[in-house]
């Protein structure tokens, strides 16, 4: 045989299928789940933080309220209403402040907490670096007690401090520390 005849006996070239798009490679599958997941739990946490800051303004507005409240009625009073309206803002503070301990602290009985317990409560949870004895006595005291001499402006100052040092500290872990309860 020669040449001629083995090179006619040999098939033609067949070139391979087109590529598909479908399905893709494994490495594409774990790409489009590994993104997935990320783009899940952005938005999952994108979505606590938010919450956690509407939580935090309305928290704020509470107190914003209850020293607006104090600081008008305040300027038209004498000095025997003046003790009974900082007794009132005392109270109210302690509400405020029991209502965010108990938003973030499900399980604390923080709502049964009373006295030095309470004040101690406040020291241990958030940044209570303005909290004075004078301000623990009254805290602690709450609506039992009788006349209140109190700086009702560092008591304000200190709840600010204090909502605020509880919810912008780690807004993710907060959320989760209260779902999880």
């Amino acid at each position: 045989m020669d040449s001629a005849d083995l090179l006619a006996q040999l098939a033609d070239i067949h070139l391979p299928g087109a590529v598909s798009l479908w399905p893709p490679a494994p490495g594409w599958w774990l790409l489009t789940i590994a993104i997935l997941t990320s783009a899940f739990y952005l938005v999952r946490y994108t979505r606590q933080v938010h919450r956690q800051k509407k939580i935090r303004q309305y928290a704020m507005a509470e107190l914003d309220r209850c020293y607006q409240e104090y600081a008008s009625a305040d300027s038209d009073a004498d000095s025997n209403i003046s003790t009974e309206l900082k007794l009132r803002f005392v109270n109210q503070f302690n509400s405020v402040l029991r209502r965010v301990a108990l938003w973030h602290y499900p399980d604390s009985n923080a709502a049964s907490l009373g006295g030095d317990a309470w004040v101690d409560f406040i020291r241990e949870k958030g940044n209570s670096s303005h909290l004075d004895s004078e301000m623990a006595d009254a805290l602690s005291r709450g609506r039992f007690q009788i006349e209140c001499d109190v700086d009702a402006n560092a008591m304000y100052s200190l709840g600010k401090e204090w909502i605020n040092s509880l919810y912008m500290s780690n807004p993710a872990a907060a959320s989760q520390q209260r779902f999880n309860s």
